[in-house]
């Protein structure tokens, strides 16, 4: 799966699907066991946090965070709004999905670029920067909701660690992003 994936053939969920069929096909794991080790709760949450992300799409909510974002950053220099389009989308991406967040934040991105005058790729890629690095809740990436469980973490943990990491790669954010995407 993980070879065909890096090859290109197909995308690795359509992969990994091909993958369990055959599992469950070849007789290596009976049809029971499967449905048996299904975690019904993480698929919940999952459909929850995908349903919370158009929710704030739909209603306005999320279009009402960025607009006043805009309004807050119209006398800032480049780097502060910058910095303040990366923590938003870290905040937003760690109470929604990653995916949503970058969909909802990339547009304000490309504006706010343009609103400056300079080159909006900076701000894209802070907002891409920020909707990957989700580290402080279990809910804004698949894999912090997968281990949330299986491995018997609090939400404590995430926000103990992750609030952390969050900060390293903010500042790491702040230095690189100029040095490859100048800002003027």
């Amino acid at each position: 799966v993980m070879g065909l994936a890096a090859l290109g053939v197909l995308p690795i969920a359509a992969l990994a699907l091909i993958a369990a069929t055959a599992v469950v096909a070849l007789g290596c794991l009976d049809h029971q066991e499967a449905y048996r080790a299904i975690r019904w709760d993480i698929l919940m949450l999952i459909f929850g946090m995908l349903a919370l992300g158009l929710a704030m799409e739909k209603s306005g909510a999320a279009s009402l965070l960025v607009g006043h974002l805009a309004e807050l950053t119209a006398g800032f220099g480049p780097i502060a709004v910058l910095a303040v389009l990366y923590l938003v989308t870290s905040f937003l991406t760690e109470i929604m999905s990653n995916n949503a967040a970058a969909i909802l934040l990339t547009p304000i991105a490309i504006g706010l670029g343009a609103q400056l005058g300079i080159d909006p790729r900076p701000f894209v890629v802070a907002v891409m920067f920020a909707a990957s690095a989700s580290f402080a809740t279990p809910i804004g990436y698949q894999t912090n909701t997968l281990v949330y469980s299986a491995g018997g973490y609090r939400f404590s943990d995430f926000l103990k660690i992750g609030v952390p990491l969050n900060l390293v790669m903010f500042a790491a954010a702040m230095i690189v992003i100029p040095m490859f995407w100048p800002l003027g």
